[in-house]
């Protein structure tokens, strides 16, 4: 079956002042595939998304999606093209109820009338599993929907590619289990997902691939099953293959 890929990086570099956070890296993201991206903490996982998203300008290096030249764009116009991202730090407006946000992120990626929206505001409430807290206050929630608000969010732009950023961290096992349907549901309709993550039994129960970086530099790339046997990828965790499969 022929790959079709969505976006690619070209020889990412970034650098900032007596550090280089992304050494050259290249990598294609197919279409509709759930991309799992690890490595241990400054990595420069986040940094990449910043720059795929639009948040950083690479220091060289291109951006392709879906063929055109992104680079370069600020990342208002990457999200109406498509590209859309959750934060590790959820970033909600916080006097604002669970259903406003929503909204707001509705009126940017979408278009009908109030009502039109406000039916689609519920049906991703309900699709994250948020629907018992639509009219509560976002600040008032617990981390567990917090993260599922940034989830929300992110769809409520209607993205064809999803950036996912540590968005099950710090949650218990059974609100890691929500999410994790929530991220298959999302992707059988198409969207294409990017996600950096910690918990390894979401990376290996998602992922179709896995890309490694450590110290800026993409070190290893292949199946869940193929990273952790991986020899750079279990000496680049510090402590063997328990730790990347666990």
């Amino acid at each position: 079956m022929t790959k079709t890929s969505l976006l690619e990086t070209k020889k990412i570099r970034k650098s900032f002042v007596g550090v280089v956070a992304l050494k050259d890296v290249s990598l294609n993201v197919w279409e509709n595939e759930i991309l799992g991206l690890i490595g241990p903490n400054g990595a420069g996982k986040t940094t990449l998304f910043n720059v795929i998203a639009g948040k950083e300008q690479p220091t060289s290096g291109a951006i392709d999606f879906r063929s055109q030249d992104i680079t370069r764009l600020r990342p208002d116009q990457r999200c109406h093209l498509g590209i859309a991202r959750t934060f590790q730090i959820p970033q909600p407006f916080s006097q604002m109820s669970v259903f406003e946000n929503v909204m707001v992120a509705l009126h940017f990626g979408a278009s009908g009338h109030t009502g039109q929206l406000e039916d689609e505001a519920s049906r991703i409430l309900a699709q994250v599993g948020l629907e018992r807290w639509a009219f509560d206050e976002s600040s008032s929630l617990p981390l567990g929907a917090r993260k599922k608000l940034e989830l929300a969010r992110a769809l409520a732009t209607k993205p064809t590619l999803l950036l996912l950023d540590e968005v099950m961290g710090g949650l218990r096992p059974n609100e890691v289990t929500e999410i994790m349907e929530a991220i298959r549901q999302v992707r059988a309709t198409g969207v294409t997902i990017i996600m950096i993550e910690h918990v390894m039994r979401a990376v290996m129960g998602l992922a179709d691939r896995v890309v490694v970086l450590h110290h800026g530099e993409l070190i290893a790339e292949g199946s869940p099953a193929e990273i952790t046997r991986n020899e750079a990828v279990i000496e680049a965790y510090l402590g063997g293959a328990a730790n990347v499969s666990a």
